[in-house]
């Protein structure tokens, strides 16, 4: 039981993250597609779109590819999507956001 919990909340962190990262790529900086697609991949995370998975592919499916949903994620925003000077964009005009790609 308490590795269900355990399992659940990290997932929810996870999510909680590739949102944060997904918003951050889709308001500040120069490609706002690419922080919706990342923001779309991080409900993947979220507890009601798994248990819909959950009855269609087995457990440990699930976790393989969350496992390399989140390395996919975490490699395209900080090589390329250049998260730590989105991240101090978005520290330094916070509520206004910084699109220069359009």
């Amino acid at each position: 039981m308490h590795k269900i919990i355990a399992r659940r909340v990290v997932s929810i962190f996870f999510g909680l993250f590739f949102t944060f990262v997904g918003f951050s790529n889709a308001y500040w900086g120069n490609d706002p597609y690419f922080g919706l697609i990342i923001i779309g991949f991080s409900f993947f995370y979220y507890l009601p779109l798994v248990d819909i998975f959950r009855e269609f592919f087995s457990t440990r499916f699930l976790y393989v590819l969350k496992i390399v949903i989140g390395f996919l994620i975490l490699w395209a925003s900080l090589g390329v999507g250049e998260l730590a000077d989105k991240v101090t964009m978005m520290l330094n005009s916070f509520p206004y956001p910084n699109i220069t790609g359009i």
